[in-house]
């Protein structure tokens, strides 16, 4: 199965003088196609008026080819998305300060979720004898990087074409440097505007690139292997780790020749094969009871870049002093910078190497070659499954995603989001691309353009893209489906819709319980209700297939059936299911913890 053609729609523009005069911005253009750039992300501004026209008449609108976005936020939510899949960077270009603002929680969703993404921008002349009456003055900043500079890696603000090249360049080498996140570049609108002699030199991309990953130091590989060979029950934290098939398979030869126990995290993007016996509990967003116990008898854990390792040994510690021996494997401590608390506690390291999980896995198994494989010593988990639903009954997540596993069954499929309500049970992960974890930041109303983003990446490909979202994150951000629909992205959205801004029902309750107050008050102030939007008709506005209310799960069957031959086909569905609201015990009493606990 491919979904159609790998390239998304694209506007052909009439050709121009091939003798045209070059302009500032025509050079600028000239150095993002160099770096083959395929897509650039845009809400239309005056403010990159010349950037706009360099890329649709200068370069023809191919490489990159400009897709049009209705919100900042989402031209960089869609770049997120799309470097999930691919490890590659698109470029997003945001208007002036105000773009800039808008897309702002999606550039910090990138930083905290350690994924490239160039975000080029544009500010009104500097010069201000060049400034029109009052939109150029509102719309020009003295530092418009400052706006967002504690939550990228680098920026700058070229005043030169040469300048300009060497910017970009720069950006994209930071970038892609691990550890990876967003990056600003702005273009003066006066030198995107400027008149060129000549046509200046491009240098040459290939020698601009970003360095190769460094290797741990050989001692601390020799010291971390004999720890794990050592152990008794070692166990390992799959975390920020890479979609290469060869490094999965890298990592499962690891746990198998260590006998090492393994856990996972819905915040992160599939790193280890569920259904293997080494794999300890269930995945979640905080860690279920049967990890906490795996955790506390491990005398030895290895760390692959594992987000929050602080807060998850607290889980299992509480405040007694961790027992373990721990192996920290993370570039992560680079970025901290002391604003955002995005790097979470700081953790205990009895040995730590600095460099990325996949070079650590390397020379681990490299290390242990000709050792004797371990046999695991701990239990393997035993499944409980749920008792078969009626026809006519409420529909749950857990039986929605019943549901669509069976729609989906045989077909190669992306998840491509999750939403809070999801359990690690309701689904196995087999392949790096199954699932690419949450959006790092916790900035609701990404879901839909990250998913647009991951199948714009799929597209072409023989994977089924799918996200799963609440109501809530789909309504701040249903606009992003209109640029599916634009550039003909086949997607298929389920809303698991609660009519209810729920995780804050339970922190309602939480507070009504200490205060020994009403907590039948808990969803004053958080039911989406009288009227309920209608999400299926939203979807059509957007110029989508939108299916529902489902409210039965032989409507949802027959729904499903229906939208998965429907995105095999080309189109981008969404479909409206209504829940009845409730978490994990894992996840509702991870969200709602007080220091005090």
């Amino acid at each position: 199965m491919t979904l159609n053609s790998s390239v998304a729609r694209r506007d052909v523009p009439i050709a121009g003088d091939p003798d045209e005069a070059m302009w500032g911005s025509d050079a600028i253009a000239d150095m993002i196609r160099a770096l083959n750039i395929p897509y650039v992300l845009v809400n239309p501004g005056a403010s990159f008026r010349g950037l706009h026209d360099s890329i649709v008449n200068h370069l023809g609108n191919v490489t990159p080819q400009m897709i049009v976005v209705l919100h900042e936020e989402h031209a960089v939510a869609i770049a997120h998305g799309y470097a999930k899949v691919t490890g590659v960077p698109l470029a997003a270009i945001l208007h002036s300060n105000v773009g800039l603002m808008h897309g702002s929680m999606a550039i910090f969703n990138a930083w905290a979720d350690r994924v490239p993404v160039l975000v080029f921008g544009a500010t009104g002349p500097v010069d201000a004898a060049k400034r029109r009456p009052w939109i150029d003055w509102l719309h020009t900043a003295q530092d418009q990087a400052a706006l967002v500079r504690h939550f990228i890696k680098w920026d700058a603000q070229p005043a030169s074409v040469g300048a300009a090249q060497e910017a970009i360049l720069r950006a994209h080498q930071i970038s892609t440097t691990a550890p990876q996140g967003p990056v600003y570049v702005c273009f003066d609108a006066s030198l995107q505007e400027a008149k060129l002699a000549t046509k200046p030199a491009r240098p040459d991309v290939k020698r601009f690139l970003p360095p190769s990953l460094p290797a741990p130091a050989a001692d601390d590989v020799n010291t971390a292997a004999r720890w794990l060979q050592d152990a008794r029950r070692p166990i390992i934290l799959m975390g920020r780790v890479s979609r290469s098939d060869s490094d999965w398979q890298a990592r499962v030869a690891l746990a198998e020749k260590l006998g090492a126990q393994v856990l996972t995290d819905l915040k992160l993007g599939a790193a280890f094969p569920t259904k293997h016996a080494l794999h300890a509990s269930p995945a979640g967003m905080f860690l279920a009871p049967e990890a906490i116990t795996a955790l506390r008898e491990a005398d030895v854990v290895l760390s692959l870049d594992w987000l929050d390792l602080a807060g998850t040994l607290k889980q299992a510690w509480e405040d007694s002093p961790v027992a373990s021996r721990i192996i920290q494997v993370s570039m992560d401590q680079y970025l901290h910078n002391g604003w955002s608390m995005d790097h979470q506690g700081l953790p205990p390291a009895d040995l730590f190497l600095a460099c990325e999980p996949s070079a650590a896995v390397s020379a681990l198994n490299l290390q242990l070659v000709g050792v004797p494989q371990k046999s695991a010593t701990a239990t393997p988990l035993v499944r409980q499954v749920p008792p078969e639903p009626s026809h006519d009954a409420a529909l749950t997540v857990a039986v929605t995603a019943k549901a669509l596993r069976e729609a989906t069954q045989g077909l190669p499929t992306c998840l491509l989001r999750l939403p809070l309500s999801w359990s690690g049970e309701m689904w196995d992960f087999e392949h790096p691309m199954d699932f690419l974890g949450y959006d790092g930041g916790g900035g609701i109303g990404s879901g839909p353009g990250m998913a647009v983003g991951g199948a714009l990446a799929l597209k072409g490909t023989d994977r089924l893209p799918v996200a799963v979202i609440g109501d809530g994150d789909f309504l701040m951000g249903v606009s992003a489906f209109w640029t599916a629909a634009n550039a003909r992205l086949p997607l298929l959205t389920v809303v698991v819709n609660n009519r209810s801004f729920f995780n804050d029902e339970l922190h309602q309750e939480r507070v009504a319980r200490q205060r020994s107050r009403p907590v039948e008050n808990r969803w004053i102030g958080q039911r989406i209700a009288d009227p309920e939007p209608d999400l299926a008709m939203l979807a059509r506005a957007q110029g989508l297939t939108g299916i529902g209310p489902v409210k039965t799960l032989s409507q949802l069957q027959s729904a499903l059936s229906e939208a998965v031959k429907a995105v095999q086909g080309g189109e981008c569905v969404v479909i409206d299911v209504h829940v009845d609201p409730g978490y994990s015990v894992a996840m509702a009493s991870g969200m709602t913890r007080s220091k005090e606990d």
